[in-house]
């Protein structure tokens, strides 16, 4: 195994602050306590370089000695193979893990980020697009809702699963989305109070902060 490197914008505007994806990366990272060091490139100006290992222009990606991944979730499921902290062991417990990880991804997220999007934008209302995509999302969560109520973390202990199902929910949660979603709500609180996503939240904060 190499050094693990997180590359990441060198800045963002002030809004997307704290939910940026290398928080995901970062808060992994924290809670298997491997080391690693945190590289920029330009937000503005993005090189054929960066186009090489984020073939949309995004961030993050993670380099492993000779090994480059982009995607959060990819990124998510390479160190939960480094860790038992970040992923079981047992082929029980992965496969549990790892259907929870493409869920996040695949079913709920899917129905979040447009929600968010028009949030972000302000066009909400009576309008057949947002009563679509808010249906659409209410319906995951009612899903979801029993699924958190019966259980502390996703697949047993907290995981990889959980840092991306919880970063998902996160952002409906800013936009109180999860208001009459208590087991949701509550279980993205029981996350974000670990010290391993504090620091990871602060750490991404103080990174934007100091190119201002």
């Amino acid at each position: 195994m190499g050094e693990l490197i997180l590359t990441t914008f060198d800045w963002v505007p002030e809004v997307p602050r704290g939910y940026v994806r290398d928080i995901r990366v970062r808060w992994a990272l924290e809670e298997a306590g491997l080391p690693y060091r945190v590289k920029n490139v330009p937000f503005a100006h993005r090189s054929t370089e960066h186009f090489s290992h984020q073939p949309f222009g995004q961030v993050p990606w993670l380099t492993d000695g000779e090994i480059s991944i982009f995607e959060s979730g990819a990124i998510l499921h390479h160190l939960g193979e480094r860790s038992h902290a970040l992923m079981p062991a047992d082929p029980r417990g992965r496969s549990e893990v790892l259907e929870w990880l493409f869920a996040a991804l695949n079913t709920v997220e899917m129905a979040s980020l447009p929600w968010s999007i028009l949030m972000f934008s302000g066009e909400t209302g009576n309008t057949s697009t947002w009563k679509l995509l808010d249906g659409f999302l209410k319906a995951r969560l009612q899903h979801m809702e029993p699924v958190l109520a019966g259980r502390e973390w996703l697949a047993g202990t907290f995981s990889i699963a959980d840092i991306l199902m919880a970063d998902v929910l996160r952002l409906v949660d800013r936009f109180d989305g999860l208001a009459t979603f208590s087991a949701c709500r509550d279980y993205v609180a029981r996350a974000t109070a670990r010290p391993s996503f504090e620091k990871a939240y602060s750490d991404q904060l103080a990174h934007f902060e100091a190119a201002d």
